[in-house]
C-alpha cells in the first residue's frame, strides 16, 4: 500500500513508519522543515514539504494514496483545531472511497476506570476533551475509519509524561504524581505501530479500538522499576497540578485499566517486553 503518514518524525510516528516500511509499505509523510524531511528520509519514506493544516493541499496528498495514519500532535495548544482540519481534508478525500484511515487518539478519554473496553463511556478530563466532537465527527462520515487510543506510550524511558523528568539523586528523589497508587494503561511503541500495521492491512472501519498492552502499573511501580524503591516521594494532587499544570496533572491522576481484548481479537499480539522490565534493564 501508498500509506500517508503525518507526525512520521515524532515517537509514536517514527515506530508506524519503520512498522509500515517493514511490512513492504510505502510510506509518503509530510513534514515542514528540511530537518524532518531528512530524518523521515533516512527512515524510507518520501517527504513532501507542506502544511497539514491547509485542507486543501492536504487534502490534494490524500487522494494519491491507499490509506492513511494520522499520528501528528501540534505541541502548541492548538490541537483541537489541528485534528478538525485534518478530519477535513480526510472526509474530503476518503469519503465513499472505502480507504482505511486511522486518527491517533487516546486511553484517557475513558477517564478513571478500572475496566476500560470500547464500550465503556467516555469521560475525558478537561485536557482531552476536544478529541469527542472531532471523532465522533469522522466516525459519523462515510469514512473507514478507525480510531487507535494508545494508552501510556513508552520505548524504554521515553514517553514517561511528567514522570522521570531528572535523574533521581538522595537530595532531589524523584517527585509522583499524586501519591503514585494510580494505575496507567501501557503499551510499547513498536506494539503500538504493529497495531497500526495490522490495522492498515486489515482495511475495515473498526471505530474506537484501545491500544493497550494488558499492562497496567501503578505510578508507584513504574517509579520503583526506574529509580529504585527508595527514589521517589509521593506528593498531594494539588502539588502535582501546582508543579505540571491543573489540566495535565488531572489527566496522569486517573486510574486507568484495561487489557486491550478487542485488538487481540482482531489478530494482534504485543510481543515488547513491559514498561517496568525496560525500566529495571536500563536502571
Amino acid at each position: 500500500m501508498r500509506v500517508l503518514l503525518t507526525g512520521a518524525s515524532g515517537f509514536i510516528g517514527e515506530a508506524v513508519l519503520r512498522a509500515l516500511r517493514a511490512a513492504g509499505h510505502s510510506v509518503i509523510a509530510p513534514v515542514r522543515s528540511a530537518e524532518s524531511a531528512h530524518r523521515v528520509t533516512a527512515s524510507g519514506a518520501d517527504a513532501v514539504r507542506g502544511d497539514v493544516t491547509d485542507v486543501d493541499w492536504f487534502a490534494e496528498q490524500l487522494v494519491s494514496t491507499d490509506a492513511a495514519v494520522h499520528a501528528a500532535t501540534p505541541g502548541d495548544g492548538s490541537s483541537a483545531d489541528f485534528d478538525a482540519r485534518i478530519v477535513d481534508a480526510v472526509i474530503a478525500a476518503f469519503g465513499g472511497t472505502g480507504k482505511p484511515y486511522l486518527h491517533t487518539s487516546g486511553i484517557w478519554l475513558w477517564g478513571s476506570n478500572p475496566r476500560i473496553d470500547e464500550d465503556a463511556p467516555l469521560d475525558p478530563p478537561a485536557l482531552t476533551s476536544w478529541r469527542v466532537p472531532v471523532e465522533e465527527r469522522l466516525l459519523q462520515a462515510d469514512v473507514a475509519a478507525t480510531i487507535p487510543a494508545p494508552g501510556i506510550v513508552y520505548s524504554g524511558r521515553r514517553g514517561l509524561p511528567g514522570l522521570l523528568a531528572a535523574p533521581a539523586t538522595p537530595d532531589s528523589p524523584v517527585r509522583l504524581i499524586g501519591d503514585g497508587r494510580q494505575h496507567w494503561a501501557t503499551i510499547h511503541a513498536h506494539d503500538l505501530a504493529s497495531l497500526y500495521v495490522h490495522l492498515i492491512e486489515r482495511a475495515e472501519p473498526f471505530g474506537r479500538i484501545v491500544a493497550v498492552s494488558g499492562q497496567n502499573p501503578t505510578v508507584r511501580e513504574i517509579a520503583a522499576a526506574a529509580v529504585g524503591a527508595t527514589g521517589f516521594v509521593a506528593e498531594t494532587p494539588d502539588a502535582s497540578r501546582a508543579r505540571l499544570g491543573a489540566d495535565f496533572a488531572d489527566a496522569l491522576l486517573l486510574d486507568q485499566q484495561a487489557t486491550g481484548q478487542r485488538a487481540r481479537d482482531l489478530g494482534w499480539h504485543p510481543a515488547r517486553p513491559s514498561l517496568l522490565e525496560e525500566l529495571r534493564a536500563t536502571r
